[in-house]
């Protein structure tokens, strides 16, 4: 059974976001726990709080629709039918570069003030294979980066042509580092020059976690 990765985006009310972000950290926290699951996270967007993604890797699509029928999965959709600013949007990826559970699950330390990065790419016709040639190249050195927790590329099932990249930092200078990193321009000029919508940045969402906790530990 291949393994499946899901991104999951919600926009609730502002009076709700402190209820929906309660149900996504009791949801988390009971994936985390099963021996099935690879990684779980809930994040608010920096600049739109009110937008929350919650990010799953798990064994098996089974396993993932098990978990998504469970009782407490059942109160997120209840709350967010009710009180949606926009519809709840599923997005299946396939990770291009893989990575291994205990890889997934490194953390940050307690020093650290962890910052991710996710990037979406929708690219030009023609133009995809050069984008993921990029990314196999470089990121090896993207992921030997002192800054770096976890780096990956991602491409969208529904669609080949576009990608997700997530990129989680120990802190803000571990970004700028990345951002000025020299192994980066090939994909900064690809960026600029193929895909469908300029800037590239428009596709760029920073994210703060609040599932698992930010206290070092990710049960």
């Amino acid at each position: 059974m291949a393994e499946v990765v899901v991104l999951t985006r919600f926009e609730v009310k502002k009076d709700q976001v402190e209820a929906l972000r309660t149900l996504l950290g009791k949801y988390v926290k009971q994936a985390v726990g099963n021996e099935n699951n690879i990684m779980a996270e809930a994040y608010y967007e920096d600049e739109s709080p009110s937008v929350m993604w919650l990010i799953e890797r798990w064994a098996s699509k089974q396993v993932l629709e098990k978990i998504r029928g469970s009782a407490i999965f059942k109160q997120v959709n209840t709350l967010s039918e009710k009180e949606l600013v926009q519809p709840v949007k599923t997005i299946y990826v396939k990770d291009l570069e893989p990575l291994s559970k205990e890889e997934w699950r490194r953390e940050p330390t307690k020093e650290d003030t962890p910052i991710t990065i996710m990037l979406f790419v929708d690219s030009k016709a023609g133009t995809g294979s050069l984008f993921k040639d990029l990314y196999h190249t470089a990121m090896p050195q993207f992921r030997g980066e002192p800054g770096v927790i976890n780096y990956q590329l991602s491409q969208l099932e529904e669609d080949s042509t576009q990608f997700v990249t997530y990129e989680k930092f120990r802190n803000e200078d571990a970004f700028r580092y990345h951002l000025n990193f020299p192994p980066i321009q090939p994909v900064i000029d690809y960026l600029n020059s193929s895909i469908k919508q300029q800037p590239f940045q428009a596709g760029l969402h920073r994210l703060i976690r609040f599932a698992p906790s930010g206290d070092g530990t990710y049960l």
